[in-house]
């Protein structure tokens, strides 16, 4: 089969499109046809070498831990999916992962894909999805009439959290860039805060309950962010880490992303019921990946992108 891997760490130089072995299912595992992978910023920090002692993979090693795809193959003890079956996941980051035509999943990560959009598109739901939801709902514990920050809302992983927000009853304000703007109000946002030209302390009038951090930022910029959340109100970081507030009561969290197929299943049936829509905003063959892991460090792309072998 043909996969994309890289055999030393380094610039999207590295990525190769090259014949491997195709893999066979063992126990608890399931062999997926892949449909598509999505690219994930994470994916070019391991890449690149940066993230060794927290993800330690073995080269060489193939990216894509976003998968959707059809089963082939089941190993022993499977019993909950069928061959031909369209399922989705979030697979083991440090094992090898969908940027191949098969890869191998723990049975227990996948869970039914969505009917009503393409297969392939799916691809963009799994970590970017379940980062979101499990930011607001498990960490944040986001209710109706409440109002939420997103800072970072044209990412993926934004995109997402500001439609959940949305829907679930909650004011949302999000800052994106001019180039995101329009798919963060179409998602859902109540207002949109241009963070090249604007600063939050100046767009955001009254506190609010709830601020989620997407992006990468200084520690005064943290604490920037904390202040702008009411008494006892809580601040979820998926990326730099902040103090709390105790004199105030504000709770922070920094979280990363669980693999939970309960919590996919759940985000599948809103995608299929219309309550949420997947934005892919660039579709690519598997051959391009490189390419993408460029642009991704230039800035050049928003949003989901998805790479079909």
């Amino acid at each position: 089969m043909k996969a994309v891997r890289y055999h030393e760490y380094g610039d999207p130089s590295v990525l190769r499109y090259e014949e491997v072995e195709p893999p066979r299912a063992a126990a608890g595992q399931v062999l997926l046809r892949v449909a598509a992978t999505a690219f994930n910023a994470l994916d070019a920090t391991i890449r690149a070498g940066y993230v060794q002692q927290a993800f330690p993979i073995r080269l060489p090693h193939t990216p894509g831990f976003d998968v959707a795809g059809t089963v082939v193959e089941l190993g022993d003890g499977v019993g909950e999916l069928t061959i031909g079956k369209a399922v989705i996941g979030f697979l083991p980051i440090t094992e090898a992962g969908a940027a191949a035509e098969f890869v191998l999943a723990p049975a227990d990560v996948l869970t039914a894909a969505p009917t009503t959009i393409p297969l392939a598109e799916a691809a963009a739901l799994p970590s970017a999805a379940l980062t979101a939801w499990q930011a607001l709902f498990e960490h944040a514990n986001l209710r109706a009439g409440q109002r939420i920050l997103i800072n970072g809302a044209g990412g993926g992983v934004g995109g997402f959290a500001v439609q959940f927000a949305a829907r679930a009853g909650a004011t949302v304000i999000a800052t994106a860039s001019r180039r995101s703007a329009a798919a963060v109000r179409a998602g859902g946002a109540d207002q949109v805060v241009d963070y090249t030209t604007t600063k939050l302390t100046d767009a955001v009038a009254k506190p609010v309950d709830v601020v989620l951090n997407l992006v990468r930022a200084a520690d005064e910029e943290m604490a920037a962010l904390v202040g702008l959340v009411r008494d006892g109100g809580v601040l979820v970081s998926t990326t730099s880490p902040v103090r709390e507030d105790a004199a105030r009561q504000v709770r922070t969290v920094s979280m990363f992303v669980r693999s939970d197929a309960g919590d996919l299943a759940a985000i599948v049936a809103k995608v299929d019921n219309g309550d949420v829509r997947v934005d892919v905003s660039e579709t690519h063959p598997l051959t391009k990946l490189a390419l993408v892991h460029q642009r991704s460090g230039a800035g050049e792309t928003r949003g989901k992108v998805v790479l079909i072998p």
